[in-house]
């Protein structure tokens, strides 16, 4: 072989390995955001489900400082629950960067879909919940927001 076959055959090569090795970043990245997601999907679906099985009886409180093992930033959501003067707690999402509680009653306005908002929590039938939760993909930035989970919960008597 000579210099200039030598030189052609290193500069080919360098350039496939280069493009092997920014498809398998990029791939990389795609894979954890999708197990990010998935978790994250999974997560709220469970607090969703506990929250709209809870009884009025239960507290729910939203704090963006308190800190857990899992989430050194805080923005927290966690359920209180009081039995027999023994309260325990536990947190249901954590790295919450959005939430809302919502009371409406439950007639419709007309011609929309849309609630009345309900003026007091006597008059409040229906309770629309809406949250977002964000985690680190590479290098501590929020590059992976899941998309709003939101859930209207109706209050029916027992």
């Amino acid at each position: 072989m000579t210099l200039v076959e030598t030189l052609i055959a290193t500069g080919i090569g360098t350039v496939i390995l280069t493009a092997v090795m920014a498809v398998s970043l990029f791939s990389a990245r795609s894979f954890a955001a999708l197990g990010n997601y998935v978790d994250l999907d999974i997560k709220s679906r469970q607090a969703l489900d506990l929250m709209s099985q809870d009884t009025y009886t239960l507290s729910y409180t939203y704090d963006p400082t308190v800190q857990t093992t899992n989430n050194p930033t805080g923005q927290t959501l966690t359920r209180t629950k009081t039995k027999a003067g023994v309260t325990a707690s536990k947190v249901l999402l954590t790295g919450c960067t959005y939430l809302k509680f919502d009371m409406f009653q439950r007639s419709p306005q007309t011609s929309t879909y849309d609630l009345y908002t309900a003026s007091s929590p006597a008059t409040c039938k229906l309770i629309q919940l809406t949250w977002v939760c964000s985690r680190d993909v590479l290098r501590g930035r929020f590059s992976n927001t899941e998309s709003v989970q939101s859930a209207k919960v109706v209050i029916r008597k027992q």
